[in-house]
């Protein structure tokens, strides 16, 4: 089997990964590319790698999110693109999420400005029935964000393009189910990906439409909130914090307001590493099944982006 692994970065530690995962098969490592493959592994790949390389069999995306690699402008259509669905970062999505949470909840950002101000102040316990936990995306990591988060008891309700049942959470769909689960949703976790049709998702009418004092988790793709519209909705107080793992542009620029912001907590795109090893051994299973003809998880569907 001829592989090309093609990557933006951490190069020899993926080459050694998929050595040892696929001892068999004639492995290449971009830039040194023959002119045709059985299957292209890739993660942000130049746009010459597909004007250079035939793929014959599949397009293997390092990462659960493809909208980097769907804006490849050489993209050879009619290639099957795979994606990783889990390979570890479902567990790691679950403890970002569920740490953002219990934060919100138990109130920690006020209690750290009363320590601050040396304030000794006991805070009101939040009711628990009435703090509703919203997921926007259901899939794989959000339905691993759920089962995490049932355990803590807090009411579940969860947003998808398509209605998906999910143990414990209310579903929600479509436009009119996104409008109501937004209105009475205390946390608003954001996994879905970046599309066209969710490119800037989260702007100041959906933004606006949460209940004043809600918090907003952002652990998929900065371009789905309008970041000058949650800066609008923090400063004047509808919107108490926001836990922001991703941004529109990465590194974030030393001078954008995020980093002094009072309400808000942001982490350097964390929240789910990708696991080398664990990634490696997922790709060579699933490549070998698809070599097989059986059917294999991960197929994107091009026309929704995902």
């Amino acid at each position: 089997m001829r592989l090309l692994l093609a990557t933006a970065s951490q190069r020899q530690a993926w080459r050694d990964a998929f050595a040892r995962a696929m001892p068999g098969a004639e492995l290449r490592v971009w830039p040194d590319a023959p002119p045709a493959v059985d299957y292209a592994i890739v993660w942000k790949p130049p746009p010459e790698c597909f004007e250079r390389v035939r793929v014959e069999r599949a397009i293997v995306n390092l990462g659960a999110g493809v909208d980097a690699l769907l804006a490849v402008p050489t993209l050879p259509a009619g290639v099957p693109i795979l994606r990783l669905t889990d390979a570890g970062m479902a567990e790691q999505m679950a403890e970002y999420v569920t740490l953002a949470v219990l934060a919100a909840f138990r109130e920690q950002r006020e209690y750290a400005r009363q320590q601050n101000e040396r304030l000794w102040r006991p805070r009101r316990r939040l009711d628990k029935s009435a703090f509703r936990v919203g997921l926007l995306g259901v899939g794989v990591l959000g339905a691993a964000v759920a089962q995490a988060l049932r355990p803590f008891g807090f009411p579940l309700a969860g947003w998808s393009r398509g209605a998906r049942e999910v143990p414990g959470v209310a579903a929600y769909a479509g436009p009119e189910g996104f409008h109501a689960m937004l209105a009475a949703t205390s946390v608003l976790v954001c996994m879905l990906p970046l599309t066209p049709m969710t490119r800037g998702l989260l702007g100041a009418a959906a933004l606006r439409r949460l209940p004043r004092g809600a918090h907003l988790v952002n652990v998929a793709r900065g371009e789905l909130v309008v970041e000058a519209d949650l800066l609008a909705a923090l400063d004047d107080g509808h919107l108490a914090c926001a836990t922001l793992d991703v941004f529109a542009e990465e590194p974030l620029p030393p001078g954008h307001p995020f980093w002094h912001h009072p309400r808000i907590v942001l982490t350097p795109h964390v929240s789910a590493a990708t696991l080398i090893d664990e990634s490696a051994a997922q790709v060579a299973a699933r490549i070998a099944a698809h070599a097989r003809g059986e059917r294999v998880g991960g197929v994107v569907d091009r026309e929704r982006g995902y």
